[in-house]
């Protein structure tokens, strides 16, 4: 006799019962593991790492259990569930119990070398002419120096962490396609993806897109700059290298038409996030009390945004000085802090987050543009009208120089990530400069064999990540061509209400923040602006700067 089919009422108490028991069980580990993450990059402190790759590895052990993915799967296939938040949290957890049905020593032994190459990079410090120095530190010489000789020192000096850690991320990429592949996957790479609700043909797509749209204005700009940089250094164009950019990797633009630094020196950039949060309806004050910005020994240097509880305590780490690149840096994180705040409360655990990692990058990168906006110059660095409105074409070439900039940056992590997984036992070293040359169109440095690639931290602590960092970008700009000709009307002095209308915040938080995960990343950008993710916007919005 057959067994009955569950109703639809009786498998949404089953499906309520399961995450109830689950939620009771990963809310306090997570807690506990954001915690001791925090601890960890404040101080290196080898005890809160050990105790983070524990929870760690307790966290994933519990998505491990091949008994209720099993549930899981039966519910699913005997026709889901008709509540639409039990649909959204059956879907997420269905994900997350698929990449994690692994063996608990497997798992184990990839949160181990996942967290011994953080820590890594956490506690490196570069040497540089016979001292340890901080990346700051590097950055500065690139950007100031004129000395082609110490700009290459500097430059040397940023890649020395690749070699360190090469070794362990090889064995760990090969590790983690190991464990992809027993699930059912070509790589690593492709599961990720999968998992979290993305798909490497729509993504490569827009790749393309977008590569195709910033290839003539991005090698327009890039004859521009070599020019200025041959005449900076006193070398002919041809013989310009890595060092001659502004940073270690070219991801980011030199200001040679327009110093923005001045504008910041000897100011608190904390005062200047409050004020810009405000005008747009945003209250930072209490992110800000929570927050950790300036440097200390033993502190990692990146800067981060972390939600510990699903809930109010919401944290960034920076590492400040008063520039534009740590103003821009630390709107950014608070981009991601203000999305996190104003998630509905009253949602389901598992649904009280962004709703994809796109869509907070999103959110971080809209603020994270901001110190090269002459309006907001005006009206929160203090600029002079007539000075802002003298510097605006300059401020618009300079927002567009970088955007260009860091998307041939993107389109480099992208394509390499991708080949790590498809092929980790090639030629690295080699493939990374030929697309560093394909898409930033700098030359490799003469007989150079070293994994510079490896020293980019994301590879290592993030990975199947940096993708969203464009994905981000390029609806960054949907989103603000949405709000400045739909939300605010356009129209003359739209530039300044951007920067100053409170109707900015209200859109954010009711069309993009408040719903957290209840849709996907898809349906809540459509939701936004009414449509799907492209490189239009982003593509028109460098192509109409002169």
């Amino acid at each position: 006799m057959e067994t009955a089919k569950p109703t639809v009422e009786e498998r949404e108490l089953a499906l309520s019962a399961a995450i109830g028991r689950l939620v009771a069980e990963i809310e306090p580990l997570r807690l506990q593991h954001s915690l001791a993450c925090w601890q960890a990059s404040l101080t290196g402190d080898p005890s809160a790492e050990e105790q983070a790759a524990r929870l760690d590895t307790e966290i994933r052990t519990v998505f491990s259990r091949r008994d209720e993915y099993g549930t899981l799967c039966a519910l699913d296939a005997a026709g889901g569930v008709a509540d639409p938040l039990l649909a959204r949290q059956l879907t997420l957890l269905l994900n997350a119990y698929r990449g994690q049905q692994l063996e608990p020593a497997a798992i184990a032994r990839l949160v181990q070398l996942e967290k011994r190459l953080e820590s890594r990079f956490n506690a490196f410090r570069a040497e540089l002419d016979g001292r340890r120095v901080l990346d700051n530190d590097l950055r500065r010489v690139l950007v100031e120096s004129d000395d082609s000789a110490e700009r290459r020192r500097a430059w040397e000096a940023a890649k020395q962490i690749g070699t360190e850690v090469a070794p362990e991320l090889i064995e760990l990429v090969r590790l983690r396609n190991e464990a992809a592949r027993s699930l059912g996957f070509d790589n690593y790479y492709t599961m990720s993806l999968t998992l979290d609700e993305q798909d490497e043909a729509e993504l490569f797509g827009l790749l393309d897109e977008l590569e195709r749209g910033t290839r003539p204005l991005f090698e327009d700009y890039k004859r521009g700059l070599d020019a200025r940089l041959a005449a900076r250094f006193g070398v002919t164009a041809a013989e310009l290298r890595p060092w001659h950019c502004a940073d270690p990797f070219f991801q980011e633009a030199p200001s040679l038409e327009l110093d923005l630094d001045r504008h910041f020196a000897g100011r608190p950039l904390e005062q200047l996030l409050e004020r810009s949060f405000a005008a747009v309806g945003l209250d930072v004050r209490d992110l800000l009390a929570r927050a950790d910005l300036y440097e200390r020994p033993g502190k990692s240097q990146h800067a981060f945004c972390m939600c510990m509880d699903h809930g109010d305590d919401i944290r960034v780490l920076c590492n400040l000085r008063p520039t534009q690149y740590w103003m821009g840096t630390l709107l950014h994180e608070f981009g991601h802090a203000v999305y996190d705040l104003h998630v509905d409360r009253t949602l389901p655990f598992l649904l009280r987050e962004p709703a994809h990692i796109l869509t907070t990058e999103a959110s971080a990168m809209l603020f994270g543009r901001l110190p090269k906006d002459a309006a907001w110059l005006e009206r929160h660095a203090g600029v002079p009208a007539d000075e802002a409105r003298a510097v605006a074409a300059a401020c618009a070439r300079t927002s567009r120089d970088q955007l260009l900039v860091q998307t041939r940056w993107m389109l480099v992590m992208c394509h390499m990530e991708r080949a790590l997984y498809r092929d980790p036992g090639q030629d690295l070293d080699s493939l990374w400069w030929d697309l560093v040359e394909r898409f930033q169109l700098v030359r490799r440095p003469a007989g150079r064999r070293s994994p510079d690639w490896a020293s980019k931290v994301h590879f290592s602590t993030a990975p199947v990540y940096y993708h969203n960092y464009m994905l981000g970008e390029m609806m960054a700009s949907q989103l603000q061509a949405h709000l400045r000709r739909v939300v605010l009307g356009g129209g003359p002095g739209v530039e300044a209400r951007y920067v100053s209308s409170p109707e900015v915040g209200r859109f954010l938080v009711e069309r993009l923040y408040r719903g957290g995960r209840t849709h996907d990343w898809r349906e809540t950008l459509r939701r936004a602006t009414g449509g799907a993710l492209s490189a239009a916007a982003f593509v028109e919005e460098l192509a109409t700067v002169v």
